[in-house]
């Protein structure tokens, strides 16, 4: 029968243990922070996955996501490639989670190797669009 000898530490608590033993060698810091077992014939086992699953998690860094994945579409790889056609499809993923609906408009700026896509607001899109009243005066001239 396997028993856990301390509860483990976790958090900021973690953290803060595993910058203070830092001269210490790994498994000796897992063990410290209460990352071990105690089996009945007296040996002590080190788990090094949970410790350093408990050390990404303290830092922010979860190795499985919360929500549920419903099985549906692609996972964003926040990388595009530029299609035959000369066109970057970005993907509904990115735009979804901008909240960005349809109509909405951007500036593009170039730099060097990099692009700015900059929304547009309301009173920057009035400022864009020509009057209509111009189009129709042009119209009427000739």
């Amino acid at each position: 029968m396997i028993e856990t000898a301390t509860a483990p530490l976790t958090g900021k608590a973690l953290l803060s243990k595993v910058k203070e033993l830092s001269t210490l060698p790994r498994r000796e810091r897992a063990k410290q922070c209460g990352y071990y077992t105690v089996t009945k014939n007296s040996q002590v086992r080190v788990n090094l996955t949970d410790f350093y699953d408990a050390l990404l998690s303290a830092r922010g860094i979860p190795l499985s996501p919360e929500a549920p994945k419903d099985g549906r579409g692609r996972e964003p790889t926040y990388r595009v490639s530029v299609h035959q056609n000369g066109q970057i499809v970005i993907g509904a993923t990115y735009t979804k989670a901008m909240g960005l609906k349809p109509g909405d408009e951007f500036e593009i700026r170039l730099g060097y190797k990099h692009i700015h896509l900059i929304q547009l607001s309301e009173s920057e899109k009035q400022l864009i669009q020509p009057d209509d009243d111009d189009a129709d005066e042009s119209d009427a001239e000739e």
